[in-house]
């Protein structure tokens, strides 16, 4: 938090860049719902992607190449771990049948939500870690101060790699995404219609004003994203436990992108089938580099060169022996 403090250039200019980009994504190139073309995504892949890289570069200059690597780590593994929603995203828009045109504005509000849930989640999270140290003691021929939040983290991740490398993604297939708690919450609180209205989450019917199909796919996809964030978000503690501001603006920028990453991946999702398992490899190390800080301490130079070789080696794998692709 000091670095933050230190350095407001840093803060103001990662302020900047997200106020302007949203202004832009939603007030000039968004303004009316339109189906978002290939190319489209990649050109908006490529910006998110050189501005995140950009950054870390203002990072590197002011902060120094620890910090740097600590921001490149976490937004990695924060986009490696976005994948597994878009997966999901596209099974949710398939199941409630949303039109093309209007994914857009969906993810964006999704994200818009989720911008506000993450920086609830890591900055309390940073707060936890400094509350729950515990008193220095001799463990192993080791004199170390174990956190007990890290060490849940830990023993969590290790757990969710395991499960998610045995996971079936058969199971997410078949869910009634109508049942799931987003979807229950709008449909407790207000009648919804059968009908999309086009981009609109309310219209009038008989002269009532009722919710529409639009309102529950965002209410479906934010709490998808916060399942999501139970594991994304303990990974990157292991990062930089103690350093809100590398954890938010890494992550930020990881789901910022995450639109476009979308609309560039739905149609080649089958071609990344391998990758569940370099997450599984990943989840799994960042558990173990949390149990093990006490005794023995993992950089982050070498766990950003851990992460990027697995990501690297899963992709290599998944495109040469791609699943094939289904209807």
């Amino acid at each position: 938090m000091d670095h933050m403090i230190n350095h407001p250039g840093v803060l103001t200019a990662f302020s900047i860049i997200v106020v302007i980009m949203l202004l832009l994504d939603l007030g000039v190139f968004n303004r009316k719902s339109h189906e978002i073309s290939n190319k489209e995504a990649l050109a908006w892949s490529i910006v998110w992607i050189s501005l995140a890289m950009i950054f870390s570069g203002v990072i590197y200059y002011f902060l120094g190449f620890v910090q740097f690597t600590q921001f490149q780590s976490a937004y990695w593994i924060e986009k490696a771990l976005s994948v597994d929603n878009l997966f999901v995203f596209i099974l949710v828009f398939g199941f409630f049948n949303v039109p093309k045109h209007l994914h857009h504005k969906v993810l964006f509000w999704g994200i818009i939500g989720a911008l506000v849930f993450r920086a609830i989640f890591i900055f309390t999270g940073v707060e936890l870690i400094n509350m729950t140290y515990l008193p220095s003691m001799e463990v192993l021929g080791y004199n170390v101060r174990i956190n007990v939040v890290l060490s849940i983290f830990g023993f969590f991740l290790v757990f969710a790699g395991i499960k998610s490398w045995f996971a079936n993604q058969d199971d997410d297939e078949n869910k009634d995404f109508s049942k799931s708690p987003g979807a229950r919450l709008v449909y407790r609180f207000f009648k919804v219609s059968k009908n999309y209205h086009g981009d609109k989450f309310f219209t009038k019917e008989n002269g009532e004003k009722i919710a529409t199909p639009l309102l529950v796919v965002v209410a479906v996809i934010e709490f998808t994203d916060l399942i999501f964030a139970v594991d994304s978000i303990p990974a990157i503690f292991a990062i930089a436990p103690n350093d809100p501001f590398i954890l938010y603006t890494s992550n930020i920028f990881a789901i910022l992108g995450l639109r476009a990453l979308y609309f560039l991946l739905a149609n080649f999702m089958h071609m990344f089938s391998k990758l569940k398992y370099g997450l599984a490899i990943i989840l799994a190390f960042i558990g173990v580099k949390m149990l093990i800080n006490p005794f023995y301490h993992i950089s982050s130079p070498h766990s950003l060169i851990v992460v990027g070789s697995v990501l690297i080696l899963a992709v290599i794998i998944s495109l040469l022996f791609p699943e094939p692709k289904k209807e």
